[in-house]
């Protein structure tokens, strides 16, 4: 199975920079899931286009605060299942898990936060770590087999 995940940084301004040729490119050349984040967008404010892809299903979990955050995952097969978050509104509020269960396995398309150079928000990024670890031994336990995909937010520098 072919899957893409790539941060655009803003789904609308994506799409003014060709976002939807280079998805049927890629849905051309066999993708069958294409993961999102940061998208900074509710769906009400998005075209048909990129909101549902050619012979793609869409889920989206965006932030509850305008023009910020936010996943969205397309895949050529329906779910099984689809959850917005995690079950910790501190962090479901933000729009940065969005689960999909297929034959198979569970995917998880995660935007983790981002602590500021300042490191204002190391505190919320190491809470959210903790909470995203937490959930992913709870399906790990459940005998899921997880695909955890995404931007991560973490460099050494």
């Amino acid at each position: 199975m072919k899957l893409l995940t790539w941060n655009v940084n803003g789904i609308r301004a994506a799409g003014r920079g060709g976002f939807s040729n280079w998805f049927a490119a890629q849905a051309d050349s066999g993708a069958e899931v294409v993961c999102v984040q940061e998208i900074k967008a509710t769906p009400d404010q998005l075209d048909e286009g990129l909101l549902h892809p050619s012979g793609f299903h869409s889920f989206w979990h965006p932030a509850e605060k305008p023009g910020y955050s936010g996943v969205a995952t397309f895949s050529r097969t329906e779910p099984l299942s689809v959850t917005q978050g995690i079950g910790i509104p501190e962090i479901d509020r933000e729009g940065r898990v969005l689960q999909t269960e297929f034959e198979g396995f569970v995917l998880l398309n995660a935007y983790f936060p981002n602590s500021q150079r300042d490191h204002a928000r190391l505190g919320y990024k190491l809470e959210f770590c903790e909470a995203m670890l937490a959930h992913l031994e709870g399906l790990r336990r459940k005998g899921k087999n997880l695909v955890l995909c995404g931007d991560f937010n973490i460099a050494h520098r």
